[in-house]
């Protein structure tokens, strides 16, 4: 029988190479984390189209008329992304018909909404008869208007000066302040 020569036991690795690997992956999970988990500066404002015309849209609205954006040239107009199952749209809704009502009128401030993936249209009508919306609110189909405006999530507003550019775009709820900066950067006095 052949003997094979016994293993010479090896010396441990130095403790630092032992714990460099698993504490580069630890601070490389904190990191991604950190990133992942804490909103960017200015997460909620902001975006590609600042800055840019606004795409131009021609949609129904419920009661069966059409508008078009381009139509409302010349007025700063305030486009709402919604839907009746958004809760911070339920938050923000009376804000909106604040200044729809304060504003509206002649070629004053224009505010439009604009359904989102809403699957029920007859509970987007009890929104807007539960909130006492009077300006028009738009049908979306496949979402194309969305799409062209980049919204990822509602509410989301844009707010569009009189040549039709979009100014400031503001994404989860409205609060006094926050409608009060978007209307400020196309020249319209706040609530």
């Amino acid at each position: 029988m052949t003997n094979l020569p016994s293993s010479v036991p090896s010396a441990p690795a130095p403790a630092w190479k032992r714990l460099l690997p698993p504490l580069l992956a630890a601070g490389l999970v904190a990191v991604l984390g950190t990133a992942l988990l804490r909103p960017a500066h200015n997460a909620t404002t902001g975006g590609p189209l600042t800055g840019k015309t606004a795409p131009d849209f021609k949609l129904q609205t419920l009661d069966g008329s059409a508008l078009q954006l381009s139509a409302l040239q010349g007025r700063p107009v305030v486009v709402n992304f919604w839907a009746s199952w958004c809760g911070p749209c339920r938050e923000e809704a009376p804000l909106l018909r604040e200044l729809s009502t304060r504003q509206a009128g002649g070629q004053g401030l224009a505010v439009v909404g604009v359904l989102f993936q809403e699957p029920r249209e007859d509970a987007a009508r009890n929104f807007i008869q539960e909130y006492a919306l009077a300006y028009p609110h738009l049908r979306d189909p496949n979402s194309r208007t969305a799409i062209n405006y980049g919204v990822a999530g509602i509410p989301e507003t844009f707010f569009i000066d009189a040549r039709g550019v979009v100014q400031h775009v503001d994404r989860g709820g409205l609060d006094r302040e926050r409608l009060n900066a978007g209307l400020n950067k196309i020249g319209v006095p706040g609530l």
